[in-house]
């Protein structure tokens, strides 16, 4: 469970878990009719939503470390102009 927590926040498991729930509730109490199509696109959504959240913080995972990266090679670069200029 730990390995998946590092993926999904506290708010998305716990969407994810709802959902599922209420799909399972839907899925026995009306069963196998064409209500369960409307349950399963409320569900498809909801599972979309999650995986665009993550896709979203994976990209901005990845441009904060190239920015950080950026950042150390600036600093690099004007810690040798300084140098530079003294000598």
């Amino acid at each position: 469970m730990l390995g998946i927590r590092r993926y999904f926040d506290l708010g998305s498991l716990t969407v994810i878990g709802i959902t599922f729930v209420f799909f399972m509730t839907a899925l026995v109490t009306k069963g196998f009719t064409h209500d369960i199509l409307l349950e399963a696109a409320v569900f498809l959504v909801s599972v979309k939503l999650i995986i665009m959240a993550y896709k979203n913080d994976v990209a901005s995972r990845v441009t904060h470390k190239r920015l950080d990266d950026m950042y150390m090679v600036i600093q690099r670069i004007a810690s040798h102009e300084d140098r530079s200029q003294q000598g």
